[in-house]
């Protein structure tokens, strides 16, 4: 059976494993309800049955659903399903504050969206509340929907083309650098050789067919969780553990009861749970786990995490755009534990590194890095496009290259180190988050008068976010004569008037107060000094009287 869409790959494994186990969800990620757990050949039955449901919904190849699903089972499910007639699904994070739900809704151009029936109402308050034009239902109740007729001069989405490589699998929203997120276009292809990437990979990502287990807590409104461990799971008939988030209190015993065999990680899960007391509790599972796959672990915590825990971290350079496909990876050694080494260059990959004249810089020399697959296709396995801006396509892929917005070094001995980010992009525990966005938000505070945000250090998160407040009536020197309850009711205030709008990880963890901000000639904020400034506050913090740490405030609750 050839390859040549999701639904192809699960239907492949479907004939090879149906007897082994596909998809175990485990009790603590639904509320205690008890272990949910699928063969091929039982998912295969439950993806069967919603094709039918689907059947007479009026969806053709070319259109979307969005599917807000969470890390459930019912995802998968639907997701298959969708595939095998050609629609794209669009992940919706259910921690999105309404109007960034609207935008998604609104934006994707999604022709129906489909909530797990605990959450449909979230989909259905955002779509009244916008007055979007889009039905929601619940996805117990697909088969009884039929979606009216396209309008004539909508576009045509009737089938021109059978379903294959190029047909889009999802729409996924990445932050950026601009203030909305972007949505990234991905096919089939995508999908698939991710898949291959991981059925091929060798040293320490070797997988055996039919036997691994794989865990992870990524959300699957991510690419890693999709197209890395879902796909590479699917390709290699292996068992997708997947947990709603990470519990670190019970991350250990979840491993060993589970049977994990490889894991999934973010650079914010070995901080936290190094700085565990885990009591009597062996944590050694170097008897169990191979090794655990991620990026962005601190490299001070790289080599007491394996000694502890007994098992190699493989540290990889990728990005939504990229996929797994053209990812750089510490997959042999030397992998340079402790210097945030992702590997050496693969030779499916070209890559240079440029500085910022745009000229290739020596080894040794950090610059932006630069990507592009080998061959006659130098696109194969990265996003198709930016959903409705092309601008922003033709400006990541400048010159025939993706421009990523990280910067590297390379090493003597050829190895990579990731060493920094240029895009004005926080990366918090595996989140991006929009600078542009959050300034956005926070500007319409009635308190405020001017605003910058950037990222700074944090020990377990990696980045966290640092508004800089400028308050409004306010003259140079008059923050200072403000008493300090006085501001600290103020940052709280902001806080929370911006918690109605943005997701809790997108909310301030400090907000300092101050007289100026370093501007350019045009007015605009000074990126590289405003990240100074910031990171000069929070590592002299206990002697600041006009910055708030917030980060204790920033739980999913205060959204809901």
């Amino acid at each position: 059976m050839a390859t040549t869409s999701v639904y192809q790959a699960f239907q492949l494994s479907v004939a090879n494993y149906a007897d082994r186990p596909f998809l175990h969800i485990p009790s603590s990620a639904m509320e205690g309800t008890g272990d949910v757990d699928f063969t091929y050949a039982e998912a295969n039955a439950e993806v069967t049955r919603l094709i039918e449901s689907y059947s007479k919904t009026g969806l053709s190849i070319g259109d979307r659903v969005a599917v807000l699903m969470g890390n459930q089972a019912e995802v998968f499910m639907h997701w298959f399903a969708l595939n095998s007639y050609g629609v794209s699904v669009v992940p919706v994070n259910a921690e999105l504050q309404t109007d960034e739900m609207a935008y998604l809704l609104e934006n994707s151009d999604a022709r129906l969206a489909v909530g797990l029936a605990d959450k449909v109402h979230l989909l259905q308050n955002t779509v009244d509340q916008f007055k979007l034009n889009i039905p929601v239902v619940a996805d117990t109740s697909v088969k009884d929907t039929v979606l009216p007729a396209l309008k004539s001069n909508a576009v045509d989405n009737a089938p021109t083309k059978n379903i294959g490589l190029e047909t889009e699998c999802a729409l996924l929203y990445t932050s950026g650098s601009t203030g909305k997120p972007k949505g990234c276009v991905l096919s089939n292809d995508y999908f698939v050789l991710s898949g291959a990437w991981y059925r091929d990979a060798q040293d320490y990502c070797k997988l055996v067919k039919g036997k691994e287990r794989l865990i992870t807590p990524l959300p699957l409104s991510h690419m890693n969780a999709m197209a890395c461990s879902t796909m590479g799971m699917v390709m290699t008939g292996g068992c997708l553990i997947q947990s709603d988030r990470f519990h670190p209190r019970t991350w250990v015993q979840s491993v060993r009861d589970s049977k994990a065999t490889v894991l999934h990680y973010l650079g914010v899960m070995p901080a936290i749970l190094l700085s565990m007391d885990h009591g009597d509790i062996d944590v050694n599972l170097g008897d169990q786990i191979k090794f655990g796959f991620g990026a962005g672990v601190n490299p001070k915590h790289h080599a007491p995490f394996e000694k502890r825990f007994g098992f190699p971290l493989i540290e990889s350079w990728g990005m939504t755009e990229s996929g797994i496909t053209n990812c750089i990876t510490a997959i042999r050694e030397p992998r340079h534990v402790g210097t945030s080494c992702i590997g050496k260059l693969p030779n499916y990959l070209q890559v240079k590194l440029v500085g910022e004249a745009g000229t290739e810089v020596e080894q040794g020399y950090q610059g932006e890095l630069l990507v592009r697959a080998s061959g006659d296709n130098p696109r194969r396995g990265f996003f198709t496009e930016y959903y409705k801006n092309p601008e922003a396509t033709a400006e990541t892929w400048e010159g025939g290259w993706l421009h990523t917005g990280d910067v590297l070094r390379q090493a003597e001995d050829g190895s990579y180190h990731f060493v920094d980010r240029i895009k004005n992009v926080i990366r918090r525990s595996g989140e991006n988050i929009s600078a542009l966005e959050v300034e956005a938000c926070l500007s319409l505070d009635a308190n405020i008068g001017q605003i910058a945000v950037t990222a700074v250090p944090d020990e377990i998160r990696g980045d966290e976010v640092f508004a800089s407040v400028i308050l409004k009536d306010h003259s140079t020197d008059s923050i200072q004569s403000l008493d300090l309850s006085t501001l600290e009711q103020l940052a709280n205030l902001i806080f929370l008037n911006a918690a109605t709008q943005l997701a809790y990880y997108k909310l301030p963890g400090y907000i300092a107060f101050v007289s100026e901000l370093p501007l350019t000639a045009s007015n605009k904020p000074q990126r590289a000094e405003l990240k100074k400034m910031a990171h000069a506050i929070v590592a002299d913090f206990d002697q600041q009287s006009t910055c708030f740490d917030l980060r204790s405030l920033k739980k999913k609750s205060v959204n809901k």
